[in-house]
């Protein structure tokens, strides 16, 4: 009996280690081919995503222009802008300004208000 919940544990721990390494470093991988749904990867994409697309994991690089308040940032690429949140606690010390490229990953969040990223990991490109 030791043996098996030795054994499952150590399954269930290696499984969410692999995931949180995969999350930690932007590794989210997947299935893009015929059926399959790409990640967005500009601003566009993520505002044309559907109301199903609530939670999908986006990577997207670009600027940060403003800070609009209580952790709200406005995001910009090439194709456009969009409404960020990014968590005091998950700046780590980076400091940028709008001409500093960074890119972000998160989660498309839709919403009556309309669509915005909630970022989960932000990087100097």
């Amino acid at each position: 009996m030791k043996i098996f919940t030795f054994a499952s544990l150590f399954i269930l721990l290696s499984a969410a280690s692999s995931n949180l390494l995969a999350a930690q470093y932007g590794h989210t991988g997947g299935f893009s081919g015929p059926g399959g749904q790409s990640m967005p990867r500009t601003v566009q994409d993520a505002r044309n995503t559907s109301i199903f697309s609530d939670g999908m994991h986006v990577t997207l690089t670009g600027v940060i222009t403003e800070s609009l308040g209580n952790e709200w940032y406005t995001f910009r690429d090439n194709t456009g802008t969009i409404k960020i949140e990014i968590d005091n606690d998950d700046w780590y010390g980076l400091n940028v300004n709008p001409n500093v490229t960074v890119v972000i990953n998160g989660e498309i969040e839709k919403g009556i208000l309309g669509t915005s990223i909630e970022v989960d990991r932000i990087h100097l490109k």
